[in-house]
């Protein structure tokens, strides 16, 4: 596994295929499972599994963890708590193709907040990369014609998913904060603290009538949520960013719309339309024209310091 582990594009590349599965699946649940009762199901859960596989690491980094509890909450809500939670709510009144989209805008949040609040700059090549998958996104949203963005209106649920785009560029950047503990012990704690963040709204959710279907189905949606999109896909994407940075990391976000595009169009009958094959071969291009750049191990200083890599 660890050949796997140092290989930031296959990383990133799951995580984009995990994330466009969650909004797909999501969208698909709809009423059944009410969405803030969904993000803290799937974070509780992620908790319950990676729990016993990380309490050696918790009891060796417990001083750790208590000398760094800012900034770990800080990650914490910013990344799972937030950014999920307001995606689901969004949900609830837009597309599934949509929200994918939507969520496509984070590369150039995460450019923007890395360079706002800690002065990075982007490469040539990754800029290049950058407009190139911003047009393909912009292609698709405007359904292959461009005057029609001249009459485009957001609904409240689209409003919801770029909030949340924004909360996820500014915990991308913060990653090079994160204390020097084990990957184990930093996704624990951090999911526990989504699933404890989402926990006092699930009982209003509830006495205002969003209550969750229980049945098979819906017990193994959230179980798969739990595991592929929260487990597994938070794991590779935070060991990516430290090995690519957080600008060229973020050009795979790019990927969740194609992947998420191919699954409602099997899962949901979305329609597929010739732009979306424009939009989606100029993101891929931008994607591989914006990693492309090399990367250098930096030493940064936070609660706690350790080797990160930036992007050049």
């Amino acid at each position: 596994m660890k050949s796997v582990f140092d290989r930031p594009r296959l990383l990133l590349t799951l995580a984009s295929v995990f994330w466009a599965s969650n909004v797909v699946l999501a969208r698909w649940l709809g009423a059944a499972t009410p969405p803030i009762t969904l993000a803290f199901l799937r974070w509780g859960i992620a908790t319950l599994i990676l729990l016993p596989f990380t309490l050696p690491h918790l009891k060796r980094e417990f001083g750790l963890i208590l000398k760094n509890w800012r900034i770990l909450l800080f990650l914490g809500i910013t990344g799972p708590a937030i950014f999920n939670t307001l995606s689901y709510l969004g949900l609830v009144s837009t597309e599934a193709i949509n929200g994918l989209v939507l969520n496509a805008a984070g590369p150039m949040f995460i450019a923007l907040a890395a360079w706002s609040i800690f002065g990075d700059r982007l490469g040539l090549s990754q800029l290049i990369g950058m407009v190139t998958g911003f047009v393909g996104v912009i292609l698709i949203i405007a359904k292959g014609d461009l005057s029609s963005l001249q009459a485009l209106r957001f609904n409240p649920g689209d409003l919801l998913f770029i909030a949340g785009t924004i909360s996820w560029a500014v915990y991308t950047a913060f990653l090079r904060k994160r204390p020097a503990i084990s990957w184990q012990s930093y996704n624990l704690v951090t999911y526990a603290v989504a699933a404890a963040a989402n926990a006092p709204f699930v009982f209003v959710e509830y006495h205002l009538g969003g209550v969750m279907t229980v049945n098979w189905l819906t017990i193994s949606s959230v179980v798969v949520l739990a595991i592929f999109p929260s487990l597994l896909a938070y794991i590779i994407y935070n060991r990516a960013v430290e090995q690519l940075g957080p600008a060229a990391a973020g050009l795979y976000l790019f990927l969740i719309p194609i992947f998420g595009a191919l699954l409602a169009m099997l899962s949901l009958g979305e329609r597929p339309h010739p732009f979306h094959l424009i939009g989606f071969a100029l993101i891929i291009a931008g994607v591989v024209i914006g990693s492309r750049s090399g990367v250098k191990r930096l030493r940064v200083s936070g609660p706690a310091d350790q080797i990160v890599t930036e992007g050049q």
